[in-house]
C-alpha cells in the first residue's frame, strides 16, 4: 500500500483521545516505535493510544471471531505497546463505523483481544449530537491475594480487578494522593501483574457516585480510562456490600474522570455495562514521507 494513501482521523471517549487508522485489509505494518511517533503529542498527531480498524477475517489474532464480528479492534498503547483491551477505545471505535458508513444505529459486535465486545449506538438527538454508546464490557475477574500500591513514601491497600486487562483500584481521601502520575506507580507484589498494570485512585462524590484518576499502563495519566472506570465500580461496589449477584438486581455507578462522566452498570450475572459519549474531531492523510521515516 502506498502511505500516500493512508489516512487517520482523530477522536476521543471523555478525552481519551485516540488516532484512527483505517486498515480493513491489514496491509499496514504498524511497529511500536511508529505508533509512540504516531501519539507523540509535539512530534506526531498526539493521542493516549492507536486504534487499527481491521476486519476480523484479515488479522490473524481476530480470524476466529470473525463469524461473530466482522471488525477488529487492533489497539496498542501511547508508547506502542500491545493492549487487550480499551474501554473508551471500543466506543470510539464504534463511532468511527458509524461515521464511515460500516454500521449503523443500533447493535453490532467488535473483536478485541479480550474477546468480542458490543455495543449499542443511541439515536441522534435532535440538536444533532451523536447518541451516547453503550458497551457490554463482560465480566469482571477478582484474582485473590493483597495488593499494595505505593505512591512516594505512601502506600495504600488496592483491590486487584481484571477487565481483560490488569487493574489495581485504591481508595483515597484525596485525588491529589496520587501525585503527578507521569510515572508508573509502584505495585506488589509484582507477581500479581506480571505484564505490569493499570493504577486507578478513587474518592467518594456521594451514594455510589465516584472520581478517579488513572496511570494506564503504557500511556501515563490519561484524561479517562473505560476499563478502568468499570474496575472501579466493581471494586466500589464489593466494598459497598453491592454485589449485584447478592442483591439480585442490577447495580450502577456514576465515575466522573478527568475528562467526563460515565455510567458503569453490572448484573446479576456480573455482565458490566459503559455508557458515554464518543467523539470523532478530524480525519486528514498522514505525509507520505514522515510515515515512511517512522516506520524506516
Amino acid at each position: 500500500m502506498s502511505t500516500a494513501q493512508i489516512a487517520f482521523l482523530k477522536g476521543h471517549g471523555t478525552e481519551n483521545d485516540f488516532v484512527i487508522i483505517p486498515d480493513y485489509d491489514g496491509l499496514i505494518e504498524l511497529s511500536p516505535a511508529a505508533v509512540a511517533q504516531l501519539c507523540d503529542r509535539r512530534a506526531g498527531i498526539g493521542a493516549d493510544g492507536v486504534l487499527r480498524v481491521v476486519r476480523s477475517a484479515a488479522h490473524p489474532e481476530a480470524r476466529a471471531m470473525a463469524d461473530e464480528a466482522e471488525w477488529f479492534m487492533d489497539y496498542r498503547n501511547g508508547d506502542g505497546s500491545i493492549a487487550e483491551m480499551c474501554g473508551n477505545g471500543v466506543r470510539v471505535f464504534a463511532r468511527y463505523l458509524q461515521h464511515a458508513g460500516l454500521a449503523g444505529e443500533g447493535d453490532l459486535a467488535i473483536a478485541t483481544r479480550a474477546g468480542v465486545r458490543r455495543a449499542g449506538i443511541a439515536k441522534t438527538g435532535p440538536d444533532g449530537v451523536p447518541g451516547a454508546i453503550t458497551v457490554d464490557m463482560g465480566r469482571a475477574v477478582l484474582p485473590d491475594g493483597e495488593v499494595t500500591v505505593t505512591v512516594g513514601e505512601r502506600s495504600w491497600p488496592a483491590r486487584n480487578v481484571n477487565m481483560g486487562n490488569p487493574h489495581a483500584v485504591s481508595f483515597v481521601d484525596d485525588l491529589a494522593d496520587a501525585g503527578n502520575l507521569y510515572a508508573a506507580p509502584a505495585v506488589s507484589p509484582a507477581a500479581a501483574y506480571p505484564d505490569g498494570t493499570n493504577v486507578e485512585f478513587v474518592v467518594d462524590r456521594g451514594p455510589r457516585h465516584v472520581a478517579m484518576r488513572v496511570h494506564e499502563r503504557g500511556s501515563g495519566e490519561t484524561r479517562s480510562c473505560g476499563t478502568g472506570a468499570c474496575a472501579v465500580m466493581v471494586a466500589a461496589a464489593r466494598r459497598d456490600g453491592a454485589d449485584p449477584a447478592v442483591l439480585g438486581h442490577p447495580v450502577s455507578y456514576t465515575v466522573d474522570l478527568p475528562g467526563g462522566r460515565l455510567v458503569i452498570g453490572e448484573k446479576p450475572d456480573g455482565t458490566i455495562e459503559m455508557t458515554g459519549a464518543a467523539v470523532i474531531v478530524a480525519e486528514g492523510v498522514l505525509d507520505a514521507s514522515w510515515f515512511t521515516a517512522v516506520t524506516a
